[in-house]
């Protein structure tokens, strides 16, 4: 018996317009985020259990590009006081988007 080690084409999972919007939380707007729009980057928060496919599957299917790669970091909540106590703000995962030449997100119209 000879088995064939050609493994099966991965199937990239069909997204619902809901569950895109519940991946991508909104858009990071700050000066270093401006600065890689220059490079053909766009950065998003995005939910903290998005991996890396759903979240290009998901920019692809609300905004029409093609997407080369998606960079993902997670943004450690501070702890601050809150009336003397000691409190700490949610973790945060921001996605790097990096899109085909040409190719752009306009941010400040409305999604899509």
């Amino acid at each position: 018996m000879s088995e064939t080690t050609d493994a099966p084409p991965k199937h990239e999972k069909k997204l619902s317009r809901e569950a895109m919007y519940n991946i991508i939380r909104g858009p990071v707007v700050t000066e270093k985020a401006t600065n890689a729009s220059a490079q053909g980057q766009t950065v998003f928060r995005v939910a903290i259990d998005a991996t890396k496919p759903e979240i290009k599957a998901a920019v692809e299917g609300l905004f029409n590009v093609k997407v080369l790669a998606v960079n993902t970091l997670v943004v450690k909540g501070k702890v601050k006081r809150f009336r003397g106590r000691p409190g700490r703000r949610s973790d945060v995962k921001k996605a790097y988007v990096r899109l085909a030449a040409g190719q752009s997100i306009d941010l400040s119209s409305r999604m899509a």
